[in-house]
């Protein structure tokens, strides 16, 4: 072999070697506007460990997340609803084997502007509301003002979990449906921020999106003989909050790599502290 050749050669191994430390590991997660922020804080943290991983979040809905999912358009998936059993027999007839992982719980929380008297609601108070039998805060115990309704979007998994568990009371087969006058919301933050210049609006949001001096949470009880409970940490950790409910990671198959690596930061207690100072619950109690 002439000196030239080898020479060439040890120059292509050695331009692939470059070329390999300077590869990032890209991981796209897609879903949850509840999650929305929460989710880029842990990438942020992630990455800040591990520079050469580079993750991408959005949001748009869990509905939206899981069909990328199911597509192939995402790596992780972010939810606040579980996956219905249509949609993972969905993604098994497309090749995926869809994992699941509970990573922080949140106390779906019902605010008002802070000029409004109304301070608590029981489930079937909100209802009526979201149905549009209630229609004026007077029948409340509030002003003689009109009910602005404010829902999350269908392709939202709050908007499904808050018909299953709020409007529906329960029974998520139940026939209510939301009223034709509640308005429907693209993100939460639209929500927060339609409540907190507008006295006679009502929404519904993460905790992370609650502002004091921006916004009254409502006092929550199962029915007229319950004790009315506010959305706290506490609480939700006590399962004496109402409307709790679990947040998830789906993967499209078991994890490994990248992917294993930033599962495993989101549930340790770095990745749980952040948890906490997003405003949500942790999985388990951090210091």
């Amino acid at each position: 072999m002439s000196s030239l050749r080898v020479i060439g050669m040890v120059a292509v191994v050695f331009l692939l070697a470059i070329a390999g430390c300077g590869r990032q590991e890209t991981i796209k997660i897609k879903g949850s506007d509840t999650m929305v922020n929460l989710g880029q804080a842990w990438a942020e943290a992630y990455m800040e460990k591990h520079p050469e991983a580079s993750i991408s979040v959005t949001g748009g809905g869990s509905g939206v997340g899981i069909a990328a999912l199911i597509s192939g358009d995402a790596d992780i998936t972010q939810s606040s609803r579980e996956m219905k059993p249509e949609e993972i027999e969905e993604a098994k007839m497309r090749g995926r084997d869809p994992k699941e992982f509970i990573v922080a719980r949140d106390g779906l929380s019902v605010i008002v502007n802070p000029k409004n008297p109304v301070g608590r609601l029981t489930i079937g108070q909100l209802s009526d509301i979201y149905t549009g039998k209630l229609t004026n805060w007077k029948q409340l115990g509030g002003k003689d003002a009109p009910i602005v309704a404010l829902s999350r979007d269908r392709s939202s998994g709050t908007h499904v979990f808050f018909l299953e568990h709020v409007v529906r009371k329960g029974n998520a087969k139940g026939p209510e449906e939301y009223g034709k006058k509640c308005l429907m919301q693209i993100s939460s933050q639209s929500i927060a921020d339609e409540v907190s210049r507008n006295e006679n609006a009502i929404g519904y949001v993460g905790m992370g999106y609650v502002k004091h001096g921006s916004h009254k949470t409502i006092l929550v009880a199962k029915d007229e003989k319950s004790p009315y409970i506010e959305p706290t940490t506490e609480n939700v950790l006590k399962g004496t909050y109402p409307i709790a409910r679990p947040l998830y990671l789906y993967t499209p198959k078991e994890p490994s790599g990248t992917v294993k690596g930033y599962i495993d930061f989101v549930l340790s207690g770095e990745g749980q502290k952040i948890v906490a100072d997003q405003e949500f619950v942790p999985v388990r109690r951090v210091s």
